[in-house]
């Protein structure tokens, strides 16, 4: 557990406020927060960054927040942290908030102002799957294998699994994780169907009508678990593709870089009640986490070394900065000693990554209804509200007003909020070809061939 309170820091905030300005007083400026002492919980992995940053950094301090942090056991518990208010935020999966909002496994009203980063996740397979699916992988000229590698290839290895009688376990860290969803739509990609949710049957097991079945493992066991046989493969974030590597145990395959260029991951929630006592507070956590995705960012991220060193130590993520830095610093390894320059593998603030688009909720959304966590069809109005309810650019938007008029960032550095509609243009580079547009998630829908589309349901 980590904390900080800085009496001297603190003094220095009440004189600035003071000296305020009267124009900018007259520009109805963001108030003090109304609370102080704030806990956040994350999970261990490097995309928790942003928090570490603003923490160490001071930029928590800088607005008058005195924060602790807090590494949770599992996805749930820090849900359900929040959702209690043991838990003033946290760092969490981005379908998190949407599941939580729409009733899908925990009933309650989780909003997110601020998305952590882009990319980040890997899928991962064990040495003995990697043997068999490298028959059906084509090679370059170096005589590595030619990337990025489709689930096709491994659809002769669960095809022979399933002939043999023998089921073939996966892993992904949480039932609305962009894992799990990533995962999906790679082996959906490749003819193998990762099976369906039935909700209104009481079936949470996500494996009906599955060729491969996916559970839940935390992601710090998910090296533990592959390397005991129970999973044959997994998807997870960093560090945990890599430590797999590092132990020699398995072999990651593919990015999520791979599977959908610049994908959303985590998100930073809070409660929606929270949220509404604590306008104030909120809008100068954003502030700070803001700052923070953009040192972590910035000069072509010289900042990296520093920020793995700060990672790697055991309150935060607590694995080797070896194997942080292999993902962290612009390159991922895959079988080991191919590792290959991947820049954007972690983005914390480049291609407006910390801007809560309606459209990567959106996603998020029609991927829920692609395999029956939402069990029936809904309307293209309701994707846009939901998104609505739960996504808030306008308090993100208002943050980075206050950072550029504060100086410490450039308009330049935000979308332009005169014209922003929450709308990503419509995106084409996911390993399977198909342009996502997030004002049509029907149409979307209907582009696939595994998947619930229309009216049906399970």
């Amino acid at each position: 557990m980590l904390t900080r309170r800085s009496l001297c820091n603190k003094a220095l905030l009440a004189v600035a406020i003071a000296s305020f300005s009267f124009s900018a007083l007259v520009q109805a400026e963001v108030g003090a927060p109304e609370k102080e002492e704030l806990k956040f919980g994350f999970i261990k992995l490097t995309d928790m960054a942003p928090l570490a940053v603003a923490y160490e950094k001071g930029y928590f301090e800088d607005e008058g927040l005195y924060v602790t942090l807090e590494a949770q056991a599992n996805w749930k518990v820090l849900l359900d942290r929040v959702i209690d208010g043991e838990l003033d935020g946290a760092h969490m999966l981005a379908g998190q908030p949407l599941g939580a909002t729409i009733g899908f496994g925990t009933q309650a009203h989780i909003i997110t102002a601020f998305s952590m980063d882009l990319n980040g996740n890997g899928i991962t397979v064990a040495n003995d799957i990697w043997q068999q699916m490298k028959a059906n992988i084509p090679v370059g000229a170096d005589g590595k294998p030619v990337h990025p590698i489709k689930a096709d290839a491994l659809k002769p290895v669960i095809d022979k699994y399933r002939a043999e009688g023998k089921p073939f376990n996966m892993g992904m860290v949480f039932p609305v994780s962009t894992h799990n969803y990533e995962l999906r739509y790679w082996l959906a990609a490749g003819g193998i169907n990762p099976g369906y949710y039935a909700p209104l049957k009481g079936d949470s097991s996500g494996q009906i009508n599955a060729d491969a079945l996916l559970s839940v493992t935390p992601p710090p066991q998910m090296p533990a678990t592959l390397e005991a046989g129970t999973i044959y493969g997994y998807c997870v974030g960093e560090p945990w593709n890599q430590q797999a590597v590092f132990k020699g145990i398995g072999v990651p395959v593919i990015t999520d870089y791979e599977i959908w260029q610049n994908n959303p991951e985590k998100v930073f929630g809070v409660s929606s009640d929270w949220a509404e006592k604590y306008p104030n507070t909120h809008i100068h956590v954003i502030k700070a986490l803001i700052r923070a995705a953009k040192w972590l960012d910035e000069n072509n991220n010289a900042n990296r070394n520093e920020a793995v060193d700060m990672l790697s130590r055991p309150e935060y993520v607590g694995a080797d900065r070896n194997v942080i830095a292999n993902s962290m610093t612009g390159t991922f390894e895959y079988e080991k000693g191919d590792k290959r320059e991947i820049p954007d593998f972690n983005v914390f603030f480049r291609h407006n990554a910390t801007y809560p688009y309606y459209s990567d909720a959106i996603w998020y959304l029609t991927q829920m209804r692609r395999w029956g966590q939402i069990p029936e069809a809904k309307p293209d109005s309701w994707y846009m509200d939901t998104a609505k309810k739960v996504y808030r650019p306008d308090i993100y938007a208002i943050a980075a007003k206050e950072l550029i008029d504060q100086g410490l960032m450039q308009a330049s550095d935000f979308p332009d909020f005169g014209k922003e509609d929450g709308f990503k243009a419509p995106q084409t580079q996911f390993i399977d070809g198909v342009t996502y547009d997030g004002h049509k998630p029907n149409d979307y829908l209907n582009k696939f061939k595994i998947g619930l589309k229309g009216d049906d349901k399970i």
